[in-house]
């Protein structure tokens, strides 16, 4: 009786030993992948498979062809050193990435994160040089009308290509950029103004543009004067000024976390309704 349960149990650990090797090896290999996606390290990669199947091909009991074997054995051989040369750069930087924070490799950073960081940085750089923005982010409802009215991109979310939309004289400067879904959806977008008649007169149109859209919607808008370079941002009809990098970002923070949620604003928010300017 007592050797059956020892059994038994001596049984369950192997298999919760065996699972979470398995996980383990599958986490590995799913990051693996992912490091590689897109480069041409998947070709080589490729070409290394069929390089050993190949091998096993050529081998006894099967087609049994001893030279090409016996070369595709050598060339084997040195797989292990040439995985080292070519993939150098992507192994760098995951050794890189785990020295700095062990689970950073195994938690990767969410879309709101970096889009949130892009946004930012874009904000700063654009404020530096006092070129005027409009960037609004979308939440819960859909901007698919307001879309409609720039030109369509769905392009990924970078600091680079929002600098380029909004330098001067670029085509699509004007307007305004719309993120859905992680991803810039429309440039140089037309957006309700505000009809709010108490809304102070020292707002121009991209800050009544803010407003308007974030009073018919859920969304998000950051605003970057042009006159004096001030960083703004609107949610819910109202509006925060005076903002640099890390504040934005930090207000970003809470307006899409938890799923787009929206929070209550803390005291430390020095927001305002925008008609009491």
């Amino acid at each position: 009786m007592f050797e059956g349960l020892y059994t038994a149990l001596h049984l369950q650990e192997l298999t919760l030993r065996s699972v979470l090797d398995i996980a383990i090896l599958a986490v590995l290999i799913y990051q693996l992948l992912l490091l590689i996606r897109g480069t041409r390290s998947v070709n080589i990669l490729l070409a290394m498979a069929v390089l050993a199947l190949l091998w096993v091909l050529t081998g006894p009991g099967l087609f049994e062809l001893k030279a090409v074997h016996s070369v595709l054995g050598n060339l084997l051989f040195y797989i292990p050193l040439a995985v080292l040369i070519l993939f150098q750069q992507q192994i760098r930087q995951a050794l890189a990435s785990l020295g700095t924070n062990p689970f950073s490799a195994f938690l990767p950073k969410s879309v709101e994160h970096r889009l949130i960081d892009e946004v930012a940085l874009a904000a700063a750089a654009l404020s530096s040089k006092r070129v005027g923005a409009l960037i609004v982010i979308a939440r819960d409802m859909g901007l698919r009308t307001f879309c409609e009215t720039g030109i369509a991109l769905d392009a990924l979310v970078s600091y680079d290509l929002m600098i380029n939309i909004f330098i001067r004289r670029s085509a699509l400067h004007d307007g305004a950029v719309i993120i859905e879904g992680g991803r810039i959806k429309a440039a140089s977008c037309f957006l309700p103004l505000t009809t709010r008649p108490s809304l102070s007169r020292s707002y121009g149109t991209r800050h009544r543009a803010a407003i308007g859209i974030s009073e018919e919607s859920d969304a998000v808008a950051v605003i970057v004067s042009e006159e004096t370079g001030g960083i703004s941002i609107a949610l819910g009809g109202k509006i925060i000024e005076g903002l640099n990098a890390q504040t934005l970002r930090d207000h970003l923070e809470e307006a899409l976390a938890s799923q787009m949620e929206e929070k209550e604003s803390t005291p430390t928010l020095v927001a305002r309704e925008a008609g009491d300017a």
